[in-house]
């Protein structure tokens, strides 16, 4: 489809045929502005809409005016409580609407002939649609076959003479065995974009590509169709597991979003214009030099459905995340335990070998949070179910992982093994719940169980099925410690075409799989989220990761990037395409440490451990085909490396749940591009190999073999950055030679933050609930420094519904440190004591250190002041977390 897409819209975009907007049509409403659109030589008209929604954003929808049968509208992906603004109409020129939304300063250009738009801020056009003239609609129609005289095939807006039809793929597409017969012919869509100024884009995952989109004139497009890819490529645009078709642009000043709401197959091409000083433009007799700004032009094309775009106005990358989250929902919170270490593998032979592994962390002194079993613990791989020679008493080994305050997390796949004596495949069949094949029949694929039907997740009544599932009540062997892996949801099937669902098989609404492929998997997240949430009566958070993913997945839970390999690049790669996901909206990514495929030597094991756990998901994973790679086999040294890794992981958790804390209330990713925190600073905007965790921590991966140096850059010319281990530091806006051996990954704390952590690490995140915290306060240049942190009990809701919370602040200045109240609504009773301070940047030993409790009284506190470092440690302290106490350094 994507070869036929492009050169169709190409062909006959290349004859401009030019879209005019009739003026004379508006009619405004409180909620939007409506009027037609009509190209010559179709004569059909098109129905466009503008509005104006809450927070500087802009919808345009554009519609078939009277369709032969509706178009597909993505449903469920955008939060209900979208509220409209109204846009006013100014004067403007003949021939154009000007549409001003709130106090103005934020206008819509429509100019009629050719049909356009200009989004205007202050005066400045920083975006234009449709200036290229490549807005593409195919309308439905009927079939050849059923038309009733030879006048209609010659009024339809597409040529289809038989040559033609079979060379643009217009009624049938033909791939390998498969043959896609399109019942009302090509419907797809395209729109351009014209980004005024901008050079820097990024998003659309997920690719195995770079962070910085990259020009597409010279080769293939972005492409946008979830697909299970085995290893796959990297450096390529090919679609793999997800699909989030929202992308960001971001220059000096400005920071921009669109969002393209279409779940079909996607094309996105980019073209980037680098500025030219000057040009020359006839202007009557006279030629006049103007110069002439860089502009980077974006073509969306899309297999079906209709235009839904939103556009992001900004104008900065925190306003950006923050609309993109009104629209389509923030990151869940997570529980405690998630963030936790991972340890899976296709698959954990039985419960012996579960034993045996859980052991193994323990005799070692690696902390660990979450065992997981894949495929083989089901009966024949009938999800619900427990292999009975394998796995004989399934509670017996939860009981085992509770008592060491341990998760389990089994897979559950879309397909379901065609067996009448499989409980789960019996009441679907009966109740119709499976997608259907376009001849009606249930449609049937081959994946890990066999021929297999798919439950079709778009149909609610499915869902809620589906979610009373994970009942404890039903399913059997299952407690309140088990949570749940989506995978092959893409769907997977093998022997498909291009290993996924035909695109004429048939889900709920008598719509085809092609309106909605890209959507599959993220109502299987819904799904299992709701049935884990319903199972403890709305009380606990659930934990679910999927594989496939869709714009709004963040409120579902975790994702992580497939089957990678065991290779440097992959490693490498992983850095970009969990920056992307999270500019997305994703926040909670991960990428299988080590690599999916292949055996990993232990010197890029222990590298991936060290770059693991400083990103969001943090799993160990591997094929069935590979040696074990527990942290303990490759040899005494190489196990205390990746001990030590794993450790500083459970010492920031504090940090990290705080951050998790601020995506879920505040849209601001966890995991970000230097461009994010540094927006002003042109040589940040295409760095890739190191990112920053929160606003304090910068992390630069080692992703090369035998590496004795790396370089770091330090952005900020008024920064001061520390080296969290050394203590050492070094002025922004420059880059440094940081020597490394294979115990040591560069990260730097940012001068003026202060990041809360855990002085002592237990065997897993349960075992820490009531140790205590350390503060480690690095000084700005101005001497002080900021930060949040947040707790609550880690696990259920009652931080939402009962405001049961602790969010509180700590700042430095002046030579006293402050613990106050950040949010009066929250309460939450907490032992925990802050029992060291460290103090990074104080340029003279102290005279005497006072803790001052809020009652007044007052107490000396024992300190060492190390001059070499410039580092004060107060150390033997109990303060409580809680409450508000200052610390004064005099």
């Amino acid at each position: 489809i994507a070869f036929y897409l492009c050169m169709r819209q190409k062909q006959l975009l290349s004859k401009k045929s030019t879209y005019r907007a009739l003026l004379d049509s508006v009619t405004t409403g409180k909620d939007s502005a409506r009027f037609q659109i009509i190209n010559e030589p179709a004569k059909v008209p098109l129905l466009a809409e503008v509005c104006g929604i809450e927070g500087n954003i802009f919808r345009l929808k554009i519609n078939e005016e009277i369709p032969l049968k509706p178009r597909y509208e993505v449903p469920d992906v955008l939060t209900s409580k979208l509220t409209t603004v109204r846009l006013t109409s100014c004067p403007g020129d003949t021939g154009s609407l000007v549409l001003a939304s709130g106090k103005g300063d934020l206008k819509c250009h429509i100019t009629a002939n050719p049909f356009k738009v200009d989004l205007v801020s202050k005066e400045e056009v920083v975006m234009s649609i449709n200036s290229l003239g490549q807005l593409y609609f195919e309308q439905l129609q009927i079939p050849p076959k059923q038309r009733a005289t030879k006048k209609n095939e010659e009024d339809a807006s597409i040529d289809t003479t038989q040559e033609n039809q079979e060379e643009l793929g217009l009624w049938e597409e033909k791939f390998e065995n498969f043959v896609d017969v399109k019942v009302n012919g090509p419907a797809s869509i395209g729109l351009d974009f014209s980004l005024h100024g901008f050079e820097h884009l990024y998003g659309i995952p997920q690719h195995a590509e770079s962070h910085q989109l990259k020009n597409t004139s010279d080769g293939d497009a972005y492409r946008l169709y979830n697909l299970d890819v085995y290893g796959y490529k990297i450096h390529d645009k090919m679609g793999i597991y997800g699909s989030v078709p929202y992308l960001l642009a971001h220059k000096l000043g400005r920071t921009l979003g669109i969002f393209w709401l279409n779940a079909s197959e996607t094309l996105v091409e980019i073209k980037t214009e680098p500025a030219v000083k000057y040009t020359l433009t006839q202007m009557g007799p006279v030629a006049a030099k103007q110069k002439v700004g860089s502009r980077t032009d974006v073509h969306w094309m899309s297999e079906s459905g209709i235009i839904d775009v939103f556009l992001l106005t900004g104008p900065t990358p925190s306003d950006v995340f923050k609309q993109y989250s009104y629209l389509t929902g923030t990151q869940a919170m997570p529980p405690l335990f998630s963030l936790g270490y991972h340890q899976c593998r296709w698959n954990y032979e039985d419960e012996q070998d579960v034993k045996a592994v859980d052991a193994g962390f323990d005799e070692h002194n690696i902390p660990y949070d979450v065992m997981w079993l894949d495929i083989e613990h089901t009966e024949g791989k009938r999800y619900f179910t427990w292999d009975k020679k394998r796995f004989p008493n399934p509670k017996r080994m939860q009981d085992l992982l509770r008592s060491k305050k341990r998760k389990l997390v089994v897979i559950s796949d879309p397909h379901i093994k065609i067996d009448p004596n499989y409980s789960v495949y019996a009441k679907a069949k009966e109740q119709g719940f499976f997608v259907k094949n376009h001849e009606g029949g249930d449609f049937e694929g081959v994946c890990w169980p066999g021929l297999s039907s798919y439950l079709d997740f778009t149909n609610p009544k499915v869902r809620e099925w589906y979610s009373s599932l994970f009942a404890f009540s039903v399913y059997q062997g299952s407690t309140d410690i088990l949570y749940i892996w989506n995978d092959m949801n893409e769907p997977s099937v093998f022997k498909g075409p291009e290993q996924t669902m035909q695109k004429n098989a048939i889900h709920h609404g008598n719509w085809e799989h092609r309106e909605l492929h890209n959507i599959y998997g993220f109502y299987q997240q819904m799904a299992t989220t709701e049935g884990l949430i319903q199972r403890s009566k709305g009380k606990e958070r659930p934990f679910v990761l999927t594989r496939s993913f869709f714009a709004g997945s963040q409120k579902y839970g975790a994702v992580w990037t497939g089957d990678n390999t065991a290779e440097w690049s992959y490693l490498k790669i992983s850095i970009p395409m969990l920056l992307t996901l999270s500019v997305t909206g994703i926040s909670f990514c991960g990428a299988d440490v080590g690599g999916f495929i292949g055996d990993p030597e232990a010197e890029l094991l222990v590298r991936w451990y060290q770059a693991g756990a400083y990103q969001p998901f943090f799993r160990g994973h591997a094929t069935m085909k590979t040696k074990r790679r527990e942290p303990w086999l490759f040899g005494e040294e190489h196990t205390r490396l990746i001990r030590e890794a794993i450790r500083e992981r459970y010492t920031l958790l504090p940090y990290w749940y705080s951050l998790f804390y601020s995506a879920h209330v505040a849209s601001q990713p966890v995991m970000r591009p230097l461009w994010v925190e540094f927006p002003n600073e042109l040589e940040t905007f295409s760095v890739e190999d190191e990112y920053m965790l929160g606003s304090a921590l910068l992390v630069h991966p080692v992703t090369e073999p035998k590496a004795t140096v790396v370089d770091v850059f330090l952005p900020g010319s008024s920064e001061i950055w520390y080296d969290s281990k050394t203590f050492a530091h070094w002025k922004g806006a420059c880059t440094v030679k940081i020597p490394v051996t294979l115990d040591s990954i560069p990260v730097f704390q940012r001068g003026g933050s202060v990041v809360p952590v855990k002085t002592t690490i237990g065997r897993s995140t349960g075992y820490m609930t009531d140790s205590p915290y350390g503060l480690r306060v690095a000084l700005s240049t101005k001497g002080s420094a900021m930060g949040e942190f947040y707790l609550d009990d880690g696990h259920s809701f009652q931080y939402l519904h009962q405001k049961q919370f602790l969010h509180r602040k700590f700042s430095f200045s002046s030579g006293v440190l402050t613990n106050s109240c950040a949010d009066e609504r929250g309460h939450y009773p907490s032992k925990c004591v802050v029992e060291q301070i460290l103090v990074l940047g104080l340029k003279k030993q102290p005279s005497s250190v006072t803790a001052h409790s809020a009652d007044g009284s007052a107490q000396p506190v024992a300190f060492t002041y190390y001059a070499a470092t410039s580092t004060l440690n107060l150390e033997t302290l109990s303060l409580k977390i809680g409450a508000d106490w200052k610390v004064h350094i005099q």
